[in-house]
């Protein structure tokens, strides 16, 4: 049988079934593997079962601020963060806004925000916490705070913070506060000053 008869590509009597054998064939495989490869997605365990039981831990929800917990190079560090209520100058491809403040033993009060973008080499983004203004200098994606402790206690008595990032396109990120004392609070607890 010549090879154009066998693939169907000369429209003999074989063809017709064959163009359709094939397709139908090759769905109802298809289907078949779809199940097997979910299930072994599924079932997969860690190659270090430790690494999954070090990932973060949620100490609890304080009205628009998380308390959380993770372990870095065996020390537990505490952080609690929110996500932008709003921003302006929407950005295509830009990622999540969150405003965080950490504790860890060699460092308190460490305020950062994540952008979703990159900033420009040097940049300050200024933020507004009621009638405290804060300075923030930037590294790639993240801005933090020159004063972490300057901007922790204008946090507990500020109700929003507004972030403005320079730039070609000025971007303004406005944060709630509401919860920030309480998510503040249990971040200390458990991760006390040394």
């Amino acid at each position: 049988m010549s090879e154009s008869r066998l693939f169907g590509a000369g429209g003999g009597s074989i063809a017709a079934p064959m163009n359709m054998f094939f397709p139908g064939f090759l769905s109802v495989a298809l289907l078949l593997a779809l199940p097997a490869a979910a299930e072994t997605k599924k079932t997969a365990t860690p190659a270090h079962p430790a690494a999954a039981a070090a990932g973060p831990k949620q100490i609890g929800k304080f009205d628009d601020w998380i308390a959380a917990t993770h372990s870095e190079s065996g020390q537990t560090v505490c952080y609690a963060f929110t996500r932008a209520q709003s921003s302006s100058s929407a950005l295509p491809g830009r990622g999540a806004v969150i405003l965080t403040v950490t504790e860890r033993s060699s460092g308190r009060d460490a305020v950062a925000i994540e952008a979703g973008l990159s900033y420009a080499a040097n940049a300050t983004v200024t933020v507004q916490v009621d009638q405290a203004g804060l300075e923030f200098y930037t590294s790639g994606r993240n801005a933090f705070a020159r004063d972490g402790k300057g901007a922790v206690s204008a946090f507990g008595k500020g109700s929003r913070a507004i972030s403005r990032s320079p730039g070609p396109k000025e971007v303004t990120d406005t944060f709630s506060l509401k919860g920030f004392g309480a998510a503040y609070a249990a971040i200390v607890k458990v991760c006390p000053a040394k």
